[in-house]
């Protein structure tokens, strides 16, 4: 498996259900996760690694701080009609830690190279990168500060446990590892639980598979 170092310093990873109060999860879901790897090596289809398997450790639980803050709804479809414009609070996440960890042994693309293989060559050699816009985790405004390899960071000293994203059918965390950005009604999730766990020791057969079906 390959670990990759990300660091953010305001992020938000909304709850499906949150609606006038956007509460967020500790942690960015798989999906998420899929999406920020894709946007790093500038893939822009986004079946290409479909059956890699990917998931997110912290390292120490980020402060948590309340906004108030514009958000759109579509009330009504003239554009830019104030109706689809009204304030809500959201929970957002500062200064936060994490490790993704990717596992490409499944991807259904054998002829294709593994997105391991494309993470590693990406950050090695950014300028051969083309992808638009500033790297972000979950929301567009929520830009990425620090993307490294494991143990590549200067004066970065990973700890021995943290919190990482696991599956069980009997969990209380049901995540997308999907998401249907059209109707929703494609959008797939998985069951864990946020785990206390060796970082560098996750069982592979626990973390999540990027997969529509």
């Amino acid at each position: 498996m390959l670990g990759i170092y990300v660091n953010v310093p305001v992020a938000g990873f909304r709850k499906g259900h949150a609606r006038e109060y956007l509460e967020t999860h500790l942690i960015p879901p798989p999906a998420t996760c899929y999406g920020f790897l894709l946007s790093l090596i500038g893939e822009r289809d986004r079946s290409r690694h479909i059956g890699c398997r990917v998931t997110s450790v912290i390292m120490t639980e980020p402060p948590k701080s309340v906004v108030l803050r514009k958000l759109w709804r579509v009330k009504n479809s003239r554009l830019g009609s104030p109706e689809n414009i009204r304030p809500d609070f959201q929970e957002l996440l500062s200064n936060l830690e994490l490790i993704l960890w990717l596992d490409s042994t499944e991807e259904r693309a054998a002829v294709c190279i593994t997105l391991e293989e494309r993470v590693k060559n990406a950050l090695a050699q950014p300028k051969s990168i083309n992808r638009t816009g500033g790297l972000s985790l979950g929301e567009s405004t929520h830009l990425v500060n620090e993307v490294t390899l494991v143990n590549e960071s200067p004066g970065f000293t990973m700890p021995v446990t943290g919190k990482a994203f696991l599956l069980d059918r009997k969990g209380n965390l049901t995540l997308p590892v999907w998401v249907d950005h059209v109707s929703s009604t494609q959008t797939r999730y998985v069951t864990g639980n946020l785990v206390p766990t060796k970082i560098k020791n996750l069982p592979r057969a626990r973390i999540p598979v990027i997969s529509p079906d």
